[in-house]
């Protein structure tokens, strides 16, 4: 038997606070797989599959699996919602990082949307309204704010969490919630989140929902370089910009932002997640999200068609996973595996078979593949007038759609062990600056 507990969260500027009930019961699926029921009964797995989702893990020739991955079902107290989650660890402890991050960020997040729901909505007979009446939805920009606000959060936690030693370890974290046919996306780091799609001839067309956030992209070098970070690659890896300290040739981190990481959070490393929005279509058959040691060595389109050729859903990210690492080991002999985390997050629950998958062409993906790199940041050309709202949000700044082919380690160098007190110090500075002026501008 498990319990059930339940807490009071505070909602900040607006005053008032939501109780959220815990479930800490741990059971099986009609599946077998584990199932661990949390805040407002949402299932909470780590691994196997359900109806719409497909989950699965190796650990590389690296040493601990630094990979972590989630998936809540009815999340947020929603019916049909679902969170999905795959994190990255990096750095001596970054496996231990990768999990803090898997374990609390969606009951932060969850906990945000609710109070965000909460502001403007009156309670009626089991239903938030609006003043008017009207069923309350939360806008674009209150979905942004939840996600800046929940990562902020987490982060500076993590920053006094004397369990766990972060100063030169951290995780990336690349989400996606889907509530009816709205997707909202949000990335740290450099995990990636892939949409397939149908084109006009019914062909599968990859389209990448998350840029790679490497410290080369233009925005994302300035600020580090404002903060006194330094940028430059090392001689026997040329294509692989890295961010250092000022005084020190450490750490060597290979993007941009991060989850933990506290050595260079005062210059320019930051954990503020960079948020988008899609409106799902009928074309639109998956999202795959997965670590780089897939993105490595597999591109988005080899991704989707291993998935399109599954004969049951079940499998589908396991396949993913294993010809990854069977590529690893042809493209790169002298090379260690890296740990490799998929989620499949099936939109329709039929399954997808070989005879409905045409193959991916090379025109086909040069034509489609895309992310919004100039113009809105939202990848639809058109942003509809609720996501939940109807808010306009600033454009993505100057980002590049790569799919990068870099199988370098994430931190270069590790520095000599320095004092407990260094590795536990708070956010400072430009990045506390920039998550106020999300949260609450």
């Amino acid at each position: 038997m498990g319990t059930c507990c339940s807490y009071e969260v505070s909602c900040g500027r607006y005053g008032g606070s939501v109780a959220i009930d815990m479930y800490e019961n741990e059971s099986k699926d009609s599946d077998g797989n584990d199932v661990t029921y949390r805040d407002g009964g949402a299932r909470a797995r780590l691994r196997g599959f359900s109806r719409y989702v497909s989950m699965y893990t190796q650990q590389g020739k690296k040493g601990f699996n630094q990979d972590a991955m989630t998936v809540w079902e009815d999340f947020a107290g929603e019916k049909g919602m679902i969170f999905c989650g795959v994190f990255d660890g990096h750095g001596p402890h970054g496996h231990k990082v990768a999990r803090h991050v898997r374990d609390l960020l969606p009951s932060r997040l969850s906990a945000a949307i609710r109070m965000s729901q909460l502001k403007g909505c009156k309670y009626i007979d089991g239903h938030d309204y609006n003043n008017n009446g009207s069923k309350c939805n939360m806008s674009l920009a209150s979905w942004e704010g939840s996600f800046v606000k929940s990562f902020g959060e987490l982060d500076e936690k993590l920053s006094q969490d004397s369990s766990i030693d972060s100063f030169y370890s951290g995780s990336t974290a690349v989400t996606v919630v889907k509530q009816g046919n709205h997707l909202m996306i949000a990335n740290v780091g450099d995990s990636r989140a892939v949409l397939c799609t149908r084109g006009d001839n019914n062909q599968l067309i990859p389209i990448q929902l998350t840029v790679d956030l490497k410290p080369d992209i233009p925005a994302e070098a300035e600020r580090i370089k404002n903060c006194k970070g330094r940028i430059f690659a090392i001689p026997n890896e040329p294509d692989v910009s890295r961010v250092w300290m000022p005084d020190e040739d450490c750490p060597g981190l290979a993007m941009a932002r991060a989850l933990g990481d506290f050595c260079l959070k005062n210059y320019g490393l930051s954990s503020i997640p960079d948020v988008s929005y899609r409106e799902l279509t009928d074309k639109d058959e998956f999202v795959v999200l997965a670590t780089d040691g897939v993105w490595d060595v597999l591109s988005n389109s080899e991704v989707i068609r291993i998935v399109a050729s599954a004969t049951t859903q079940s499998m589908a990210a396991k396949m993913v996973v294993k010809h990854a690492v069977r590529t690893w080991r042809f493209k790169y002999p002298d090379s260690k595996v890296d740990d490799c985390a998929v989620i499949c997050l099936f939109l329709k629950s039929q399954p997808i078979s070989n005879h409905f998958a045409p193959k991916v062409t090379g025109d086909n993906v040069k034509q489609a593949e895309h992310v919004a790199s100039h113009g809105s940041k939202f990848f639809n050309n058109q942003v509809p007038d609720s996501v939940i709202g109807g808010t306009t949000v600033v454009s993505k700044e100057d980002l590049r759609p790569l799919e990068g082919l870099s199988r370098a380690n994430t931190a270069f160098k590790l520095p000599r062990i320095l004092s407990r007190r260094k590795s536990s110090r708070s956010l400072e500075g430009v990045e506390v600056q920039q998550r106020e002026a999300l949260v609450h501008g």
